[in-house]
């Protein structure tokens, strides 16, 4: 079982921090995980994508080459890396339009609504994201991910990032019944 996450979106989202804490927590969950990044040259706003591959297996490339989850926070890195995807699930912010050529399944979310509105802060919304893309993968436990998420972020700011974990285990949800009707 070799399951491939890829994040994108813009500088500045936190994205990179977010596949840090989901391979840190399938490493406590005995698995093994690698975490891959890329940015562009500006410090904020330019693209920037992380790539996680956990396995039960030994990992032998550290790359996605055929992801099974993209997590696209930016309508550019919608259309750049939707359009790469030949298996597996999209799930995008509900704030970039889709594209009908994308034919990849693909699931809206309002991830930074959410972390501006109902956290209160937008600088969260990587970790609600990260909730989302793990409620809907399923690929480590929640208590697992809150443990990881402690470890990870800056001290002082972890019941807040917890908060914003449990709202994007919330928006899974949510969208998860959305897909079943």
């Amino acid at each position: 079982m070799r399951t491939e996450f890829r994040l994108s979106g813009s500088g500045g989202q936190g994205l990179l921090l977010a596949g840090i804490v989901l391979a840190e927590a399938a490493i406590l969950e005995d698995k093994n995980a690698v975490q891959t990044q890329s940015y562009g040259p500006e410090a904020r706003g330019g693209a920037s994508k992380a790539e996680v591959i956990i396995s039960e297996e030994d990992i032998d490339y550290p790359k996605a080459t055929d992801p099974d989850f993209l997590l696209a926070l930016t309508a550019e890195s919608y259309k750049t890396f939707g359009a790469l995807m030949g298996k597996g699930i999209i799930i995008v912010d509900s704030s970039v339009a889709l594209n009908p050529e994308i034919k990849a399944r693909t699931i809206s979310a309002p991830i930074l609504k959410a972390a501006a509105e109902d956290i209160g802060k937008r600088v969260v919304a990587n970790i609600v994201a990260l909730g989302v893309l793990a409620g809907i993968s399923g690929i480590v436990a929640e208590k697992t991910l809150e443990l990881a998420v402690k470890n990870r972020v800056p001290k002082g700011t972890e019941e807040l990032n917890l908060s914003a974990l449990h709202k994007g285990f919330e928006l899974a949800a949510a969208v998860g019944a959305r897909q079943a009707d």
